[in-house]
């Protein structure tokens, strides 16, 4: 295994700053896609939420009047399905291709099997991009404290690291 040490010393883990910029671009990616899903579905919402207000204050009583029911339900489960499938497409299979995210690409890093040192398979990049959905920044500050790659939890999941 000395060939596997040495090719793993002349691949240094990213910093911390380009990481978390290469993150910061990524998030507008996926920011803008919520948004453009969920702008033709405020009229709606909007109305709805205000004719179930009408109908509080027409009754006459103090009543109680969710935000939250199966209308807005049903428009946000559409946002967030939007967001998962261009998830899909923005950041697991790049990186599965080429070991990098378009933020991460203008910055200079990839993403890395830690065993092969080469991009992950599309379960490992599914995993680590799942991982870091559902903890996000909590689970990214895992990388403050690993030595010597600076794996966060996410990295842990799949089996990778993020790399110069």
């Amino acid at each position: 295994m000395p060939a596997l040490r040495m090719a793993e010393r002349a691949v240094r883990p990213a910093g911390l700053v380009r990481r978390w910029l290469a993150r910061v671009l990524d998030s507008v990616a996926y920011a803008a896609v919520a948004a453009a899903v969920a702008r033709p579905l405020l009229p709606r919402m909007t109305a709805h939420l205000e004719a179930k207000v009408d109908a509080a204050r027409a009754s006459g009583r103090t009543t109680t009047v969710w935000l939250l029911d199966a209308t807005t339900a049903g428009h946000l489960g559409l946002v967030l399905g939007a967001v998962l499938l261009f998830g899909v497409f923005y950041e697991v299979l790049p990186t599965v291709r080429w070991g990098r995210t378009p933020g991460k690409k203008l910055l200079g890093v990839r993403v890395l099997a830690a065993t092969t040192l080469r991009p992950p398979s599309f379960g490992a990049a599914l995993r680590r991009w799942l991982v870091y959905a559902f903890l996000g920044l909590p689970g990214g500050l895992g990388c403050l404290v690993d030595r010597p790659r600076r794996r966060a939890w996410h990295d842990r999941a799949a089996g990778t690291y993020v790399a110069r």
